[in-house]
């Protein structure tokens, strides 16, 4: 199983398909979610879905329907232009990393393998989590792990890296588990590795920004009526796609026009929507997970 679609049917529900429009899936994965939006569409529908990683474009299906890209999400509008698509009826995003990419015992993005400390989603990125380990500096490391992860031991955790990799350069995942021993509670050990790698993902793959350059391009993509259905699965990303929604924009206030009448280009269908207990029980990476959704207005 590349990936395990993560609220499947409430992510599908949420987009209130119709059959013959045009829909993006920012992430594709294993396909899962895009197989059901096709499900849905009829003969004249449409479904364009983007790929960063080059080991998801195996799990293409045949359907001319389909278009799949293998390019970061953020390169939506010009993608679309390419294809001479002005606008859209609908948008999906599943923001989780792939059970693929976390099970891979070479690509380090998982805390269980002794793996280089990789991270790149895009392999033919030329930034990886080894060159951030033992470049960057204590400012940047404990920001990365602040801002990214809510660790509150931020500076000491970077200190203590930037120390380590004077010794020897951090390049494997078991390396780093192990110099980090000092700041993993009994009982949480796991936890706390957890956000440090998710951290490091995210400066990796300069996620956040991504996110932000793809969402600040939907009012002009998406038709009116038409709906964006997002799943988060940290603070981090859901606070970004929360505030977007809420404002049109990423600060606590929309922008307003010249008549002081705020700018908001989408309305919540709801608050959000978290996995049924028994999801969780049968995929687990599936708990910190939340599905916001919104109509164009």
């Amino acid at each position: 199983m590349y990936h395990n679609p993560v609220m499947p049917l409430e992510s599908i529900d949420s987009l209130k398909i119709i059959s013959d429009g045009i829909y993006v899936d920012l992430t594709f994965g294993g396909g899962g979610h895009s197989k059901l939006i096709l499900e849905k569409l009829g003969i004249k529908g449409r479904l364009i879905a983007f790929d960063q990683d080059t080991d998801a474009m195996k799990n293409k299906m045949e359907d001319n329907r389909l278009l799949l890209i293998n390019q970061n999400f953020k390169f939506l509008k010009q993608n679309l232009k390419y294809h001479s698509i002005k606008s859209v009826n609908g948008v999906f995003a599943d923001l989780g990393v792939s059970s693929h990419q976390f099970d891979s015992s070479v690509r380090g993005f998982s805390i269980r393998h002794d793996s280089e400390l990789d991270m790149r989603m895009n392999l033919n990125s030329s930034v990886n989590a080894k060159n951030i380990l033992n470049e960057f500096s204590v400012n940047q490391l404990s920001d990365i792990f602040y801002h990214y992860s809510d660790l509150r031991n931020s500076k000491q955790i970077a200190e203590l890296i930037v120390r380590e990799r004077t010794k020897n350069k951090i390049t494997k995942t078991s390396q780093l588990n192990k110099l980090l021993k000092p700041f993993l509670p009994f009982g949480f050990e796991n936890k706390v590795l957890a956000k440090v790698y998710q951290a490091l993902r995210i400066e990796v793959n300069n996620e956040m920004e991504a996110l932000k350059e793809v969402l600040i391009q939907l009012p002009e993509l998406v038709k009116k009526g038409g709906i964006i259905s997002i799943i988060t699965y940290h603070s981090v990303e859901d606070r970004l796609v929360k505030r977007f929604i809420q404002n049109g924009c990423f600060d606590s206030e929309p922008i307003k026009n010249e008549y002081g009448i705020p700018i908001i280009p989408f309305k919540r269908l709801f608050k959000f929507i978290t996995p049924s207990d028994n999801e969780i029980k049968n995929n687990n990476r599936a708990r910190s997970a939340k599905l916001r959704s919104a109509v164009r207005l």
